[in-house]
Formats: structure tokens, C-alpha cells, sequence
């Protein structure tokens, strides 16, 4: 229904579409989602739910930032996707930028995490994953906490899942998620 749109909204349903194919495992549709997503980010026209702004846009940093999950949750790591996810990360930094979401930046961060650890680089992960770790118990919605946690069940597999770093590390991931009572208190 979207396809013939010029606006964001597209984009971010390709964004969504890479995104659910890669939990899927399905590498094609992740690389073919993406790239529309990026050829047509080139030809944008801006509309009336891109003026509103907000979370009625998709922005570049997002577009990256999707992407960039779509192949860490497949498990690819490297050089390449590395940078992209600094970027991603870089994208979000800035709690001033019009664009800053604290969860997008967590699970920038995350996303780093992940694809570091799968380029072998354990001590990078941990850095990339520390931030999201430190967040008060207030700001560790769903979101965040899932993400954490793609992060912890990385650990307990490949080369470094028996390393003092790792095994720390899964330790205070599963620690990590806030319980909610599933009604408040009164």
C-alpha cells in the first residue's frame, strides 16, 4: 500500500519488513528490504506525516540503526557492518538532536555490542553494551530489555562464552531487566 509513497513512511515499513525477516533468519529478504530502503531513501519527497515529524518520520540515523539490527540479529559481525554500527550509535548521541530517542540509542548500542561480539572482539562488546547497562531501572523498557538480552544469549555461544568478560557479562544482563508488576500497586 506504501510502496508508491515518497515520504518516509515506506522506507521505515522496509525498515520493519528487514527487521522481521532477519528474526525469521531470512538473510534475502533483510538484504533485498534494506537496499530498496536505501535506493529510495535518495528519491524522498517529504509529506504531511514527515512535517508532523517525530515518530511520524523515519529518519537516516533510524534507517541505519535498522538496518544495522537486521544483520546483527542474523549474526554477522566485521569491520564494515562495525562502522556502520558506530554510526548508528554516533547517530543517536546527541540528546538535543531532533532525532534522539534514548531506546534507539540503547539499542544502537546493543546492536554494536552484537556485532563486535561477532567479530570477535569481546572487550568491544562489553564497552558498546555498558551504557545501556548503566540506565536506571526507570528507563529499561521492553525494547531495551530485549535487545540486552539478544546480547546476553550471544555470549553463551562461539569462542568467548567461557571468558571471565562473558560469563561477567551474562551475569549482569540477566540481572538487568526491570520487573514490572503486570498491574500497579494501590
Amino acid at each position: 500500500m506504501a510502496e508508491h509513497q515518497r515520504g518516509t513512511v515506506a522506507l521505515w515499513l522496509l525498515g520493519l519488513q528487514a527487521r522481521a525477516a532477519a528474526v525469521l533468519g531470512d538473510e534475502e529478504t533483510v538484504r533485498t528490504a534494506n537496499q530498496q530502503a536505501a535506493d529510495r531513501r535518495e528519491r524522498v519527497v517529504p509529506d504531511d506525516l514527515d512535517s508532523l515529524g517525530g515518530l511520524f518520520t523515519y529518519a537516516p540515523e533510524k534507517q541505519l540503526y535498522y538496518a544495522v539490527e537486521a544483520e546483527a540479529v542474523l549474526g554477522h559481525g566485521g569491520a564494515q557492518l562495525a562502522q556502520q554500527a558506530e554510526q548508528a550509535v554516533q547517530g543517536f548521541s546527541d540528546p538535543t538532536a531532533p532525532n534522539w530517542a534514548f531506546g534507539d540509542l540503547a539499542g544502537s548500542q546493543c546492536d554494536l555490542a552484537l556485532v563486535r561480539l561477532y567479530g570477535g572482539d569481546l572487550d568491544g562488546a562489553a564497552a558498546a553494551i555498558r551504557p545501556v547497562l548503566d540506565l536506571p531501572a526507570s528507563h529499561r523498557n521492553n525494547g531495551i530489555v530485549m535487545s540486552a538480552m539478544r546480547v546476553r544469549q550471544a555470549l553463551t555461544s562461539g569462542p568467548a562464552r567461557e571468558a571471565v568478560v562473558a560469563r561477567d557479562l551474562r551475569a549482569e544482563i540477566e540481572a538487568f531487566p526491570a520487573s514490572w508488576p503486570a498491574l500497579p500497586h494501590r
